[in-house]
């Protein structure tokens, strides 16, 4: 979202960008490395240099969720560097900051409140999300939920092929909160009433020891023959997952949890939705009209759902017709760049 942001053409602001990119990959995110400080002290010299060299007034900022090492690091960059601009934007792509702030020491939290205290303006995504906004008394505050761009309709807006099994579609990181086990549980209870469904996973296993966790499962339920998982998939071959998809499953509670993209994607390519009430992510339906809201980490009930659309054709192409048109109407990119203009001219 950060790149959709810098793509964007302002009336209310010209961006400059510094790269922070602290991790590699997926597997190198929230872990120490020897590096990470060094980075850290180049990143706070390339931001005195942008700072005076095209007079930038105000400070854009993504800070992380509520993980204790990224927060260190966000605290010790913000101190250096937020006293040299006359604004504060902190943009809440990760939920949760204001959870951590129980955890901390007495001097880590005043240091917290040094680098966090009273932004001018706060975005945030939804209004399920924790309101770090009124923990850390920010001035000003606005929900602006993310927007992507239209490539179903870049692709012609193709028409699904009949098969006699349902696609079932999991996209994301493959751990245990993003729901991933859940969806298995769920896939089993279908098997034993004998209901039949394919279920792909696009993603990455969060780690060597939960790939074992799930692959054994699936062994346990005898579903080898349901599950695919293809890794992670990007551009055209993302895109063939969703138009090949009849349901889309997003059973989520992750700790940081504050939209859930993938499912405005499924949405967009007519895929009706299957989402938990978490966070932000239930804000992107309506219950029974796009898809369905189900209880967190509630196998029998997402079981029940993708029974619901397996047997009913209809129910699938109308709700997936009215997740599109929800799209057009709040989660395209348009609206998410005319929304971000907005909220740059209030500063």
């Amino acid at each position: 979202m950060i790149e959709r942001m810098l793509e964007g053409t302002y009336t209310n602001a010209r961006l400059y960008h510094l790269r922070m990119a602290y991790s590699k990959d997926m597997d190198d995110m929230g872990r120490m490395r020897l590096g990470k400080p060094l980075h850290t002290i180049s990143l706070v010299f390339k931001a005195v240099y942008l700072r005076i060299r095209h007079n930038i007034r105000v400070l854009y900022y993504p800070p992380s969720g509520p993980n204790l090492l990224p927060m260190f690091r966000d605290i010790t960059l913000l101190i250096c560097i937020r006293w040299m601009f006359k604004n504060t934007i902190f943009h809440f792509h990760a939920a949760g900051l204001s959870d951590s702030y129980s955890k901390l020491s007495r001097f880590s939290r005043w240091l917290f409140r040094l680098a966090y205290l009273k932004p001018d303006v706060a975005i945030q995504l939804s209004r399920f999300n924790p309101d770090d906004a009124a923990f850390l008394k920010a001035k000003s505050n606005c929900f602006i939920p993310n927007g992507i761009e239209d490539e179903f309709l870049a692709l012609g807006c193709p028409k699904k092929s009949e098969k006699s099994v349902c696609t079932v579609l999991f996209v994301g990181l493959v751990s245990e909160s993003k729901g991933i086990l859940v969806l298995i549980e769920a896939a089993g209870i279908l098997s034993k009433s004998g209901v039949q469904l394919k279920v792909n996973v696009v993603g990455k296993f969060s780690s060597e020891s939960f790939m074992h966790t799930v692959t054994s499962r699936i062994a346990e339920l005898g579903l080898e023959e349901v599950f695919e998982f293809t890794g992670v998939l990007i551009g055209q071959a993302k895109h063939d997952q969703y138009l090949a998809a009849d349901i889309f499953c997003f059973p989520t509670f992750f700790e940081c949890e504050s939209f859930g993209l993938v499912a405005v994607e499924a949405m967009q390519f007519q895929v009706p939705v299957i989402i938990s009430r978490w966070r932000g992510v239930q804000s992107l339906i309506d219950d029974g009209s796009e898809g369905f809201i189900v209880a967190v980490q509630d196998a029998k009930s997402v079981a029940e759902k993708i029974a619901l659309l397996v047997v009913d054709p209809k129910l699938r192409e109308r709700m997936g017709r009215k997740g599109r048109e929800r799209y057009l109407q709040h989660y395209s990119i348009e609206m998410f760049y005319q929304r971000m203009d907005d909220c740059f001219g209030n500063v």
